[in-house]
């Protein structure tokens, strides 16, 4: 099996260098992974790249911006299936893959892995001892958790899988996938304690905790935080140690106290 990345120009401070499209090949047939924004010049740069190959498929890790909406006209100009987990914004796959199911390619296999958290629709795929990620583990960089419940779990479970190399969404292809899964882990219950340390120590709106916790981070990804903020408060609600007032509208100001503290 040979995988060519291939970078999508869509550089930012969300996207990082810009969002990782992979060409797997096995024989003279391949597989697209992630083919991203709708962009000519990109779009023309997957078509040279496979111009030799017999192509079966295009895979989508989740329906994001920054992965998805390329696919279908991909998969049009191809003429091949386009395989996702469910409809979104500028995505619609013709094929809806869920855990475990098999993907052919060449002599190889990938097998299609359910790892929600980052979204609700995301999928890792597995070839071999390789995975392909999405934006469940970026290269760089952590990731927006929409479920940390989900999030965690899903992490957890990568760590149990036999991993060589993780092929990220976005950033530099990585060879240490259990320290990094190690990491990940860490990260998000370090930013659990500090989030209860900021709640204990007065703050009563989602916003107040990332400008507590997130002090030292950029704050244009202030808005991206609380996403990551209200994720591990709801868990924490889950738990019954946090309660949680989380207008859809109104996140920023979301009323949030720990159990058992003053109101």
């Amino acid at each position: 099996m040979e995988i060519e990345r291939l970078l999508a120009p869509n550089p930012g401070l969300f996207t990082g260098p810009g969002t990782n499209t992979y060409v797997v090949r096995s024989d003279a047939a391949a597989l697209i992974v992630d083919p991203g924004p709708v962009d000519s010049s990109h779009s023309k740069a997957i078509l040279e790249a496979v111009a030799a190959n017999s192509v079966l498929g295009i895979l989508v890790t989740h329906s994001h911006p920054d992965h998805a909406p390329l696919a279908n006209p991909l998969g049009r100009d191809l003429g091949v299936p386009v395989y996702g987990y469910e409809p979104g914004p500028q995505f619609d796959p013709d094929v809806r893959v869920s855990d475990d199911d098999q993907i052919s390619v060449g002599a190889d296999q990938l097998t299609v892995l359910y790892t929600p958290g980052h979204s609700g629709d995301h999928l890792c795929f597995l070839a071999g001892d390789v995975l392909f990620t999405g934006d469940h583990i970026m290269g760089g960089s952590t990731v927006v958790v929409e479920d940390m419940v989900a999030y965690l779990g899903s992490l957890r479970r990568l760590g149990e899988i036999s991993l060589r190399r993780l092929y990220p969404g976005h950033g530099p292809i990585m060879d240490d996938p259990y320290a990094v899964i190690d990491e990940y882990i860490s990260h998000r219950l370090e930013r659990e304690e500090q989030i209860i340390a900021a709640l204990a120590a007065g703050a009563g709106t989602v916003g107040a905790v990332v400008e507590e916790v997130y002090a030292d981070v950029d704050p244009a990804l202030h808005p991206l935080a609380a996403h990551s903020v209200a994720a591990h408060l709801n868990k924490l609600v889950a738990e019954e140690r946090a309660s949680f007032d989380s207008p859809a509208d109104e996140l920023w100001g979301a009323l949030v106290r720990l159990i058992g503290a003053p109101s």
